[in-house]
C-alpha cells in the first residue's frame, strides 16, 4: 500500500510539473529549434538566390553547402544534448522535466521518421520530386499539433501563435508544391518565424530560469 501511494504521488507530481510548472525548460529543444530555423532558413534563402539567378555555384559547391548545413545542425544539436545532460546530472534540470521532454521528442521523432519513409519512397517510386515536397508540409502540421498541446498546458500566447502559424504553413506548402518560388518563400519565412523565433524564446527562458527544485 505504501509503495502504491508513493507511486501515485510521484505520477501526480510529474503531471503537475508539466501542467503548472514554470521551471527551467530544457535547453536542448530550444537550441534545436533555433539552430534548425536559422540554418535551414539560410539554406532556403540560398535556393531562393539560385532561382533568382543571384547564386550560380557549381553542382559540387551546391552539394557541399547543403551537406554543410546539416552537419552544422548536428554539431549544434550534439552540443546542446551534451550540455543538457550535464546540467541534469548537476541538478539544473529535474528528472520530471527530462521525462516529459524526452517522451515528447521521441514521439515527434518516430512520427517524422514515418513521414520521411512515406514521402521519400513515394517520390522515388513515382519519379516526382513534388511528392517529397509534401514532407515539410507534414512536419509543420505535426509541429502545429505539438504547439497546440503546449499552449493547452501553458496558455502562453506565443505558443498558440506558433501553432496557428504552423497550421497555416502546412496548408500553404501543400498547395504550393508545383510553384517553387512561392513554396520557398513561405518555407523560408516559416523557418525563421516558427522555428528560430520560438527556439530563441525557449533558450532565453532556459538561461533565465532558476534551477528546478525537486520535491521530496
Amino acid at each position: 500500500m505504501a509503495a502504491t501511494t508513493q507511486s501515485a504521488q510521484a505520477d501526480l507530481a510529474f503531471m503537475r510539473s508539466i501542467v503548472e510548472s514554470d521551471g527551467r525548460p530544457q535547453l536542448t529543444l530550444g537550441v534545436a529549434y533555433l539552430a534548425g530555423g536559422l540554418l535551414y532558413g539560410l539554406q532556403c534563402l540560398f535556393h531562393v538566390g539560385q532561382i533568382a539567378g543571384v547564386i550560380a555555384w557549381p553542382d559540387v559547391a551546391n552539394l557541399a553547402f547543403v551537406i554543410g548545413i546539416t552537419v552544422a545542425f548536428l554539431i549544434v544539436l550534439a552540443w546542446a544534448i551534451h550540455t543538457d545532460r550535464r546540467q541534469s546530472r548537476t541538478g539544473a534540470s529535474g528528472p520530471m522535466a527530462n521525462r516529459a521532454m524526452q517522451a515528447a521528442m521521441s514521439g515527434a521523432g518516430m512520427a517524422n521518421a514515418a513521414v520521411i519513409l512515406v514521402f521519400g519512397v513515394g517520390a522515388v517510386r513515382d519519379q516526382d520530386f513534388a511528392v517529397w515536397l509534401y514532407y515539410p508540409a507534414m512536419i509543420f502540421a505535426l509541429q502545429s499539433a505539438a504547439w497546440f498541446m503546449a499552449w493547452s498546458l501553458k496558455r502562453k500566447p506565443w505558443m498558440l501563435a506558433t501553432s496557428i502559424g504552423g497550421w497555416a504553413t502546412a496548408v500553404g506548402l501543400g498547395l504550393l508544391v508545383r510553384q517553387p518560388d512561392w513554396y520557398l518563400a513561405v518555407c523560408t519565412a516559416a523557418l525563421f518565424l516558427l522555428f528560430a523565433a520560438p527556439g530563441w524564446i525557449m533558450v532565453r527562458a532556459a538561461r533565465a530560469a532558476p534551477p528546478a527544485v525537486e520535491a521530496a
